[in-house]
């Protein structure tokens, strides 16, 4: 027998949302300091950058 399900509170669904937006936050963040570090060191394959020497 079908039994309908609860209602989920209004501050679960906010702390859902803004949980999920600082893990894209994060993501973001990671990917950032990945890329700032291959350049640095030079081992950067899809990135190209001039350097003046």
């Amino acid at each position: 027998m079908a039994v309908p399900k609860k209602r989920t509170s209004i501050s679960k669904k906010k702390r859902i949302r803004k949980n999920s937006c600082k893990r894209k936050g994060y993501r973001a963040a990671l990917e950032a300091f990945s890329l700032a570090k291959s350049l640095s060191t030079g081992s950067s394959k899809s990135f190209f950058c001039v350097t003046n020497k």
